[in-house]
């Protein structure tokens, strides 16, 4: 077989059928998945180790190689002339298997990702930590490339990201941006962060927060004048910043505390819902760090973060039952999908 021909050929179906993941697995044909859905591509062969082999070859560096060899998994990135893809090659009972996800080549503009107009506001900050949060696979990356790419267009700023792999790429526009993937450009994700001091760096996208001595040093550099964006695979506002003050030891997460009551600029939680006139649509909380908030986080009281989401509505905040109710009411989603992404389901009731 000419994997490079069938990559090729697979990759123009996933952009023809809208699709958003590739998965090539011994033992099963090529699957894809659509609007959420996994489906297998019956048409082609049942994939064998050797067809796997092949496609891993295809995809994956030389550096990459010995890294899978080495520690069973690797990332990576892969582009052709109407797509990039992040992707990851991994071992299951002995076998190699292959994930692939689209990432589109344009980067869209919020109302084009069906956001809110609200988001701007963030791009337009000279310092702080903002953080777009949410499960797997809900469009954070997407989020972050667009708000990037908003002060790229209309600001004169130096813009780093640091990314493991890279995944949108941009090109330097009103601001210079530096793109650096960790294990190419630079060991990790704490290092790239540390000599950012010494780069002259406004503005800096952290593609994730793996361990406390990243997050600590991006709370750092929001407190010292930087604009700093991340992630973190959490599902609301307040238990993101109960999972950012319980990574740290005992004895330091009064000090995380009082730095992220400062530094903290807001978070947006984002879902990506199945429409009913066909695709994705969002569903999404914001939390924006006022007096109150910054209150609640010095001393501790994370669990009534809630509750000053949903009465803060005239402050900007969104609360995620309703921006489901809205959808449901728009017509956009159906009731049992709001009712699947809510996280107070009663709430949700009265609202509908």
């Amino acid at each position: 077989m000419d994997y490079k021909r069938e990559i090729e050929a697979l990759i123009n179906l996933l952009v023809k059928e809208g699709g958003s993941d590739l998965h090539l697995s011994s033992g099963r044909p090529p699957i894809i998945r659509v609007t959420g859905n996994l489906i297998p591509l019956m048409k082609r062969a049942v994939l064998t180790d050797l067809d796997i082999q092949g496609f891993a070859d295809a995809f994956l560096s030389p550096e990459n190689k010995i890294l899978l060899k080495a520690e069973h998994d690797a990332d990576f990135s892969y582009a052709t002339d109407q797509a990039r893809f992040r992707g990851n090659a991994y071992h299951r009972q002995g076998s190699l298997s292959i994930a692939l996800r689209l990432i589109p080549k344009v980067i869209r503009t919020l109302n084009e990702l069906n956001l809110p107009p609200i988001l701007e506001t963030f791009t337009r900050k000279q310092q702080g930590f903002f953080l777009v949060v949410g499960p797997i696979g809900q469009g954070k990356t997407t989020t972050l490339a667009t708000l990037i790419e908003m002060i790229n267009q209309t600001r004169t700023e130096h813009i780093m990201t640091i990314e493991d792999p890279i995944e949108f790429v941009h090109e330097s526009k009103k601001s210079i941006i530096d793109q650096r993937e960790v294990r190419i450009d630079t060991p990790s994700f704490q290092d790239a962060l540390v000599s950012m001091f010494r780069q002259d760096i406004n503005v800096c996208m952290v593609g994730e927060m793996r361990d406390t001595e990243t997050i600590s040093t991006a709370v750092t550099a929001a407190e010292t004048g930087h604009l700093i964006f991340s992630t973190l695979h959490t599902n609301n506002a307040a238990q993101t910043i109960s999972r950012i003050i319980d990574s740290f030891p005992a004895d330091q997460q009064s000090q995380i505390r009082i730095q992220l009551a400062g530094s903290l600029s807001g978070i947006f939680s984002q879902r990506l819902l199945p429409r009913i006139s066909g695709g994705l649509i969002p569903a999404y909380e914001l939390l924006i760090n006022n007096n109150a908030v910054s209150n609640l986080i010095r001393e501790n009281r994370i669990h009534e973060i809630d509750t000053v989401i949903e009465t803060s509505s005239q402050e900007g905040m969104i609360d995620l039952n309703r921006s489901l109710a809205e959808l449901v009411r728009a017509g956009e989603v159906a009731v049992e999908h709001a009712y699947m992404n809510s996280m107070n389901s009663k709430v949700l009731e009265r609202m509908i």
